[in-house]
């Protein structure tokens, strides 16, 4: 698999994209095309993902960095990313937790359907191979110190 090939600061810096999108919704908020809830005006702090991913790649690429910072950032990114998910869902017709007035229905429209079906898959889909490497790291540390 190509992903095994990656390096973590690889897995980590792919984050930064969150960065750029905060930054086109929040534009999409300021235009009226979505409710401000979803953007960091409102409840969603998702761009700190993508700040700090940049941070942290960087810092990878150039000293070690422990498992631990890796492992906090990544529960972060996906503490927020779960923020900003449920967020999504309560503001859509069927919950209308923000009022009728800042309901979720941009989404449903192109290009905004790339939203929840690739750009939040990608999310979710990054983090889970940050954990995945971390483990396999883990894994491999626990082999070695068994053969000294």
């Amino acid at each position: 698999m190509i992903i095994r090939g990656l390096p973590l600061w690889a897995l980590v810096g792919f984050q930064v994209f969150r960065f750029p999108l905060e930054l086109v919704m929040h534009r999409a908020y300021i235009e009226g095309v979505m409710p401000v809830q979803m953007s960091y005006s409102g409840h969603n702090y998702d761009i700190v993902s993508g700040i700090t991913a940049g941070a942290l790649g960087l810092w990878l690429v150039r000293r070690h960095v422990s498992r631990s910072v890796v492992a906090s950032w990544n529960m972060l990114g996906f503490i927020l990313l779960v923020n900003i998910v449920t967020i999504a869902i309560v503001s859509t017709p069927v919950f209308g937790w923000f009022g009728n007035e800042r309901l979720n229905v941009f989404v449903t429209y192109p290009p905004f359907v790339w939203l929840p079906g690739i750009l939040v898959t990608a999310a979710l889909m990054g983090h889970i191979l940050v954990w995945r490497r971390l483990a396999e790291k883990l894994a491999a540390e626990g082999e070695a110190s068994k053969t000294l």
